[in-house]
């Protein structure tokens, strides 16, 4: 079956993460970036998970911990990561369990942040150590000035909206664009 992608906003949003550990830690930073309202449960806390932003729960986790929330991380050894996604099969709630992609009904990628770009790959959870070396090849490829590129096509995009030029002609408007800005880089 094929992944659906998105990008989530999660601004003022519950986000759970079930786990205490350096797994959890890692996972809470990209969290709170989006603007998630982070809660974490777990029966032990790593010191890097205490900090500001960040609601600390510490105990086992229940069902109920998912009542709210809009996306959940399992973080935690394989039976609570089961046990997180058997309580949010009937919320609606997707789950992120970490290396355990039959828990899981959402697949974190190999996520590249590069001038105001965002681009995530995914091989469905199969081999997330792919996903992670695909990520640096396509950050060597994308240029440093990706940042004036962004802001060439926000703008471009304001005007065409405006003029309703249409969908299928904006992407080569877009390229001669591009194309023209390296000419006067040049």
């Amino acid at each position: 079956m094929d992944l659906y992608p998105v990008f989530l906003r999660l601004n003022g949003r519950e986000v759970l993460v079930v786990g205490g550990g350096n797994v959890a830690a890692a996972k809470v930073d990209a969290l709170l970036a989006a603007g998630g309202r982070v809660t974490v449960v777990a029966p032990r806390i790593a010191k890097e998970l205490r900090r500001p932003g960040v609601r600390i729960e510490e105990r086992e986790f229940s069902p109920a911990d998912l009542d709210g929330k809009w996306f959940a991380v399992a973080a935690g050894p394989p039976e609570v990561n089961r046990a997180v996604a058997r309580a949010a099969e009937s919320r609606p709630v997707f789950v992120n369990a970490v290396d355990d992609t039959d828990s899981a009904s959402a697949y974190l990628g190999g996520v590249l942040r590069k001038g105001g770009v965002t681009a995530a790959i995914s091989t469905g959870g199969r081999s997330p150590a792919l996903a992670g070396l695909l990520r640096e090849a396509l950050e060597a490829l994308i240029p440093d000035d990706i940042e004036s590129w962004a802001q060439v096509a926000q703008e471009l995009r304001a005007h065409w909206k405006a003029d309703a030029v249409p969908l299928r002609l904006r992407r080569p408007l877009l390229l001669r664009a591009l194309n023209a800005l390296y000419r006067e880089a040049a």
